[in-house]
């Protein structure tokens, strides 16, 4: 009779480790589901772009018109990348066409227009933006000041210094024939400014996905307050997301002069607000710790190509202003990361968890899973 009733005894402890599993599975399964609703907009709104594109705008979809979208949007997403690494630590940088413009005229200065020198202009440039992106990281990281004010301030600074150095060098305004000549160069019918563009952005990815401090750069930026119990140096991270930033600028500015071919007084004026844009449109979270690498390329994609259609549309400057500020709004307004809060609010009510069988480790999950494998997006 024992033999007859153990089965029975143990079934209902077997059902409820299946139910477990099951609840297990399901748990990782909506957690998925909020990650990919962050990233996912973006692309679903590139794509309609491109459909729009094709209606009203064909032109803008043409070789010829690639030919200049590619190049320029590799400027927003390098510049963008910065911008995201910043956030990821949230944080925020305005300090981006500062260090553009003067990164631009140390280009034009210290080469004095000989490709013999070109090198030492570039690397000026680049340690322009090491020097920049370091002293905000200081202040923000190390004495806890506000980073909206500092890096307005530091970049107010490193503007009126752009300023005074382009009058010394405004003699020759044409960057070097020989950054000219890379920047016209098409291997494969695109320019090296976009090649060198996909070098970064998979070099950024595969740091931040696979390897060890790129994972606690994640982690730190998702929950600083845990990373600093797990005896992680929190401010030395914060410091290090500024200057990798800054050295990201100094290399957009080398691009964008590639692009351009000369340097004037609006070089890089466009970049205080769109690189923060296109994070926050991919996705990324101001509160820190949650951004794609890829979506983010993809978000300065469809910012680039918004523009090149209202080029093509023939529409006056002021109303492409127009139209492109409520893009952007529209697309901050319905962003990834907005989605997925509002994803994981529904998933918190009560008849959801009594459903699905959620509970607050959903929650955990949401703060720190995503932050692990979501920024090589």
């Amino acid at each position: 009779m024992a033999e007859a009733t153990t089965p029975t005894g143990s079934q209902p402890a077997g059902n409820g480790l299946a139910r477990a599993a099951e609840r297990l599975k399901l748990r990782s399964v909506l957690s998925s589901l909020i990650l990919s609703s962050r990233f996912l907009p973006v692309w679903l709104a590139t794509i309609a772009l491109v459909i729009v594109a094709a209606i009203i705008a064909p032109a803008a979809l043409k070789s010829t018109s690639w030919a200049f979208v590619f190049p320029v949007m590799a400027v927003l997403a390098v510049a963008a990348l910065g911008a995201m690494l910043v956030i990821m630590q949230a944080g925020i940088d305005l300090s981006v066409p500062a260090v553009i413009f003067l990164g631009g005229n140390l280009i034009l200065g210290v080469s004095e227009h000989s490709d013999e020198r070109l090198w030492l202009g570039i690397l000026a440039c680049l340690g322009l933006g090491l020097l920049v992106g370091l002293s905000n990281g200081i202040f923000v990281g190390i004495l806890r000041l506000n980073p909206l004010i500092v890096t307005l301030a530091v970049g107010g600074i490193v503007l009126a210094f752009g300023a005074r150095y382009a009058r010394q060098v405004s003699f020759e305004t044409a960057v070097p024939p020989a950054l000219r000549s890379w920047g016209l160069t098409k291997p494969l019918g695109i320019s090296w400014i976009f090649w060198l563009g996909v070098i970064l952005t998979i070099f950024v990815a595969l740091c931040l996905r696979y390897t060890a401090p790129g994972r606690r750069f994640q982690a730190v930026g998702a929950n600083p307050r845990a990373a600093w119990m797990a005896g992680i140096h929190v401010r030395s991270h914060v410091v290090f997301a500024y200057t990798a930033a800054g050295l990201l600028y100094g290399a957009a500015a080398v691009m964008l002069a590639g692009v351009r071919g000369s340097i004037d007084s609006s070089f890089g004026a466009e970049y205080l607000l769109a690189p923060i844009a296109a994070v926050v449109i991919a996705g990324a979270s101001f509160s820190g710790g949650l951004a794609s690498v890829t979506s983010t390329w993809v978000a300065a994609l469809a910012l680039t190509l918004l523009s090149q259609v209202l080029l093509v549309l023939g529409l006056s400057p002021a109303m492409q202003f127009v139209v492109f500020g409520a893009a952007i709004l529209a697309g901050m307004i319905v962003s990834g990361d907005r989605i997925a809060a509002l994803l994981g609010k529904v998933l918190q009510h009560p008849r959801a968890r009594a459903l699905f069988g959620v509970d607050r480790s959903l929650e955990l999950d949401e703060r720190r899973g995503p932050a692990e494998t979501s920024a090589g997006g």
